[in-house]
């Protein structure tokens, strides 16, 4: 099978000056990989990765314009002329595998995150219209700002042209600069650049036009833009699709996107988690793509090819956006092109090192392929030298990872896995509500124990007798961990529970529920949002300031969404004291005062793991060589379990 599978995700398609050997986009994402404003040899190696696995379109990272550009501590920037050796190499190494590259350029006029220097940034704007996310509130841009900026523009694109890219993205999504600028309830101008449909184009129309002059004929110049800001007082999909009409003259595609940054709810559609469908604002893109004559590129959660082939056959696009697709499996265009479609590790959104690392201020990579984002250190696997017989102890995400990767290296592996399923806690995770895509860590990943060749020994559970019997030279300890459930005050009369007991459904709960959330991460919302979408009257008391609060923020910002609509009450600083009848008896962990609970039939316990680890004295002085990884060295998440299987992977 070739091709024939996919016929429109891999038909060429031409725009001005270059073709794009498929439909295959990677969007513009900020990787925090560069350290001091420039491309850097980890950059290179991220985008290369994609370019080799076969990508037809890669649009680099958002390019600051002015200094006023500077969103973040780690902007790449394309103020000045020494940018242009680092994105030749960028471009050269791309059209070596015969991939297309573009560069964003970017002002977020008053969407600003933080500053290396952490002060408050003096943020400028179409108006001083505050931001409500970040509570900024900008400076009103004038003439002679207005002026540099878009000399700012043209300049950054000449050098994007000198350096051999093959276009630029003039960004005016998700409530920045030029969004500012279109949005009447954010421009509040009476001058030339205000007051009018015309005028607020302005600023948009004279960025394009100074691009176009500074480049050549063959040069792309597209622009990104939301369809909708997903907020009232963002852009709505009219403005959207008006300003792309009035603009297409000077523009060769558009790629659309939905959401703005100025506000929480909005801000999740930058990068759904898997709570939203797959493509689902492909179904608003239709109405575009029938507008405007140029190409129309769309995103929006399109994790495998079928998706996008689909969306492409239908009429609702040209390009598909597919970012967290290739991040979590750089060879997806390669696998989907010969068919093996069994083969691409699917992204599941789960946002929590890709979008969560650049929040955090870290380099991005992927739970389910750590090697993401790492590739100047993971980009190859040493041969293992000499082959050893390796036993990997636990099948959930870590031991699978840490299977596959030893058995790669060549050495001859065994997975031992006590119950008749592979994944660990996974299975418990997709159990969840809007979180059954979780699951896909453990089919991606034993698929890759299979193609691997290591041998999976089910329902076997390892013993000091079986490693004498197996006499391995090294073993892999991925055991996991059991619920953890602290000691506290209680005459016995209520019914208490730990979070896996309802997730499984071992047990029935009563009708009126106070969960106990100490980790403050998914688990505890989710057994909230399941429970009081059953009927129960449910208390999510949280041990943290708010719910979700170790979450990727969009994750977390969704969770927030479902228990309000869902009318759960939610209680911060919450810290378990003990039950009596039917009393659940909590602290302020501020204030020190009780905070009480009155008429409760059962209490939940949400309150982390501890490491399942009782065999490791038993196995130590059977083998001289034990790595433990995962939850069984200290009950984490799947994203170290995953790294530390990559890590022992590499060791043994």
């Amino acid at each position: 099978m070739t091709t024939a599978a996919f016929p429109n995700l891999f038909a060429p398609l031409k725009i001005r000056g270059v073709t794009l050997k498929n439909r295959i986009m990677s969007t513009g994402h900020d990787t925090t990989l560069p350290t001091d404003g420039t491309v850097n040899d980890a950059l290179i190696a991220y985008h290369e990765a994609r370019a080799k696995g076969g990508v037809g379109l890669i649009i680099s990272q958002v390019a600051g314009v002015h200094e006023t550009a500077r969103y973040t501590s780690h902007l790449l920037m394309a103020t000045d002329d020494g940018c242009i050796a680092g994105y030749r190499r960028l471009a050269d190494v791309c059209h070596s595998h015969g991939t297309v590259i573009f560069s964003q350029l970017f002002h977020p006029g008053r969407e600003i995150m933080e500053t290396a220097n952490g002060m408050l940034a003096v943020a400028y704007s179409a108006s001083a219209t505050p931001n409500e996310r970040f509570h900024v509130m900008p400076r009103a841009l004038n003439q002679a700002m207005i002026d540099e900026i878009i000399a700012g523009y043209a300049a950054a694109a000449r050098r994007m042209a000198e350096a051999g890219m093959d276009g630029v993205e003039f960004v005016a999504s998700h409530g920045y600069l030029p969004a500012q600028f279109l949005n009447p309830r954010v421009n509040r101008r009476t001058d030339v650049y205000g007051g009018s449909d015309e005028n607020r184009l302005r600023f948009l129309r004279e960025v394009l036009t100074r691009i176009r002059a500074e480049t050549n004929e063959n040069f792309v110049v597209g622009m990104r833009i939301s369809m909708n800001e997903s907020d009232e007082q963002g852009l709505s999909a009219d403005e959207a699709l008006a300003a792309c009409r009035a603009l297409e003259p000077l523009l060769d595609f558009v790629n659309l996107t939905i959401g703005t940054s100025a506000s929480v709810g909005g801000a999740v559609h930058i990068a759904p988690p898997m709570a939203y469908p797959s493509g689902y604002t492909a179904a608003d893109s239709a109405t575009f793509h029938k507008a405007l004559r140029i190409p129309v590129f769309i995103v929006g959660r399109i994790n495998q090819p079928q998706e996008a082939d689909a969306i492409i056959a239908s009429g609702k696009a040209d390009v598909c956006g597919m970012t967290r697709a290739l991040i979590c499996d750089p060879m997806m265009p390669v696998k989907a092109e010969d068919g093996r479609f069994d083969d691409i590790r699917a992204c599941i959104a789960c946002n929590q090192a890709c979008i969560d690392h650049f929040h955090r201020g870290l380099p991005i990579s992927c739970i389910q392929h750590p090697e993401s984002g790492r590739e100047l250190t993971f980009g190859h696997l040493a041969p293992a030298a000499p082959r050893r017989r390796i036993m990997v102890i636990g099948g959930g995400p870590g031991g699978l990872k840490a299977a596959s990767i030893a058995a790669k290296r060549g050495h001859d592996v065994t997975l031992f896995e006590a119950t008749g399923q592979l994944g660990g806690q996974a299975l418990i995770a997709q159990l969840v509500p809007r979180r059954a895509e979780f699951g896909g860590i453990a089919t991606n990943l034993a698929r890759e124990v299979e193609l691997a060749g290591v041998t999976v020994r089910k329902n076997t559970r390892v013993t000091a007798d079986v490693v004498r019997e197996f006499a391995p030279d090294a073993i892999i300890m991925a055991t996991g961990a059991t619920p953890y459930r602290p000691e506290f005050e209680t005459d016995g009369a209520m019914q208490v529970v730990t979070a896996w007991e309802v997730l499984r459904r071992e047990v029935t709960t009563g009708g009126r529920v106070v969960i106990a959330d100490w980790r403050c991460d998914w688990i505890g919302p989710g057994l909230a949002e399941m429970l009081a979408l059953e009927g129960r009257q449910v208390d999510l008391a949280v041990n943290g300031l708010h719910a979700g609060e170790v979450l990727p923020l969009y994750v977390r910002d969704n969770i927030a969404a479902e228990l309000h609509r869902n009318a759960v009450p939610v209680t911060p600083y919450a810290r378990l004291y003990g039950t009596d009848g039917d009393t659940v008896y909590m602290q302020h962990t501020a204030s020190d005062l009780p905070i009480v609970f009155e008429g409760v039939d059962t209490l939940v316990l949400s309150m982390g793991h501890r490491p399942d680890d009782a065999l490791l004295a038993e196995i130590a002085p059977l083998c001289p060589e034990i790595h433990q990884i995962g939850d069984c060295q200290a009950p984490r998440t799947a994203e170290e379990a995953v790294y530390e299987g990559l890590i022992a992977g590499t060791q043994v």
